[in-house]
């Protein structure tokens, strides 16, 4: 008789906790060129806290160029190094573009997200991602 009441306990805690929580999509992707060519141009979109997060291997030395295009001006792109935990370059800092060489071999991030402010009144971003490594 306890165990039961206390697994219906158990039972209506998780739901009501469940229904309160819920998950930021974080939806990644390996980028790879066509053949012959150094570079793509993404078009994607992003809603709320969701953000998508884009791997592309370059080698110590090249130069990556990355170009975000939306009407939504709260979007932005970080890039990312192998193993960093800050990131290598900031857009909400320094811009929707940039070209980086890069110190080391990897695959680096570009993660793409829109800011608290946009995200939280659930505003959505269509975009251009425009990718190129020499």
């Amino acid at each position: 008789m306890f165990i039961a009441r206390l697994l219906r306990i158990a039972a209506v805690f998780l739901m009501i906790a469940g229904t309160s929580a819920s998950a930021d999509d974080i939806r990644r992707e390996t980028v790879r060129f066509a053949a012959g060519t150094s570079g793509t141009t993404i078009n994607s979109k992003v809603k709320g806290y969701d953000s998508v997060q884009y791997s592309l291997g370059v080698k110590a030395g090249q130069k990556m160029s990355v170009q975000l295009d939306s009407s939504n001006a709260s979007l932005y792109f970080n890039i990312t190094a192998p193993g960093a935990s800050e990131a290598l370059y900031n857009g909400s800092i320094n811009g929707n573009a940039t070209t980086v060489t890069i110190p080391s071999s990897g695959n680096y991030v570009i993660d793409v997200y829109l800011m608290r402010n946009a995200a939280r009144r659930g505003e959505s971003a269509a975009y251009s991602l425009t990718l190129y490594v020499e």
